[in-house]
């Protein structure tokens, strides 16, 4: 089956994500697979033939800002392919750091953590299994180049698969269904349990207290 566009303002062969649902608890049961999540910028990366895009989930083009997952996508042994990721950069302790990649237009440094297969050499894989994907994805990524590495999924308990995420300073993981297909927009089908105390939902509840605090200051000076 070809894949047909969502009818949308994305660039041609784009369509919009599978987004993750937040909750205070965290799946369990062998139905659910567990994902590390990691600090960085979600990335939609598009192969035809030679030629390597790289797209936020919004459409945004960022192909110039990371030229080795580029290298690494463009190396691949496959006609065509739409790959879910994100990209991110590590300190000296291993742990991805949003601001390591924030800073700058182009980062040689950031490479890609490829979780999803959304299409391979014009087959659509959104109505496959989350464990067909995940499959096939890390197939493709078998010998490939630094610039992408292939996002493996835990089996397990789920509490303790994210307590031990927390203590190493992790985000913390996405929960998704093994039997699930890829769905645009928000899915109950991967849940999101994020750690407190990292950086980066430190980061986010601070962007919103912000924000609160701006509505709050302008409601009171009308």
């Amino acid at each position: 089956m070809s894949l047909r566009l969502h009818p949308d303002a994305l660039p041609p062969g784009l369509l919009p994500p599978c987004l993750p649902t937040s909750a205070t608890e965290v799946p369990t049961g062998r139905q659910w697979l567990h994902e590390i999540k990691h600090d960085g910028f979600r990335v939609i990366a598009r192969k035809i033939g030679e030629r390597v895009r790289l797209f936020s989930p919004s459409g945004n083009n960022l192909t110039g800002r990371f030229p080795l997952i580029i290298e690494a996508i463009a190396r691949l042994q496959i006609d065509s392919c739409i790959i879910d990721g994100e990209a991110v950069a590590c300190g000296p302790d291993g742990v991805s750091c949003f601001e390591l990649i924030c800073g700058s237009d182009t980062d040689e440094r950031v490479f890609l953590w490829a979780f999803d297969l959304v299409e391979l050499s014009g087959q659509d894989m959104r109505r496959d299994t989350l464990e067909a994907r995940k499959g096939a994805l890390e197939r493709i990524l078998i010998g490939a180049g630094p610039g992408i590495g292939f996002n493996k999924h835990i089996k397990g308990d789920g509490a303790s698969i994210f307590q031990d995420a927390c203590k190493l300073g992790l985000e913390g993981i996405v929960s998704k269904r093994k039997d699930s297909r890829y769905i645009s927009g928000r899915s109950l089908h991967w849940i999101k349990s994020q750690n407190p105390s990292a950086p980066a939902v430190r980061r986010k509840l601070e962007e919103d207290w912000s924000r609160q605090t701006i509505k709050h200051e302008r409601e009171q000076s009308v």
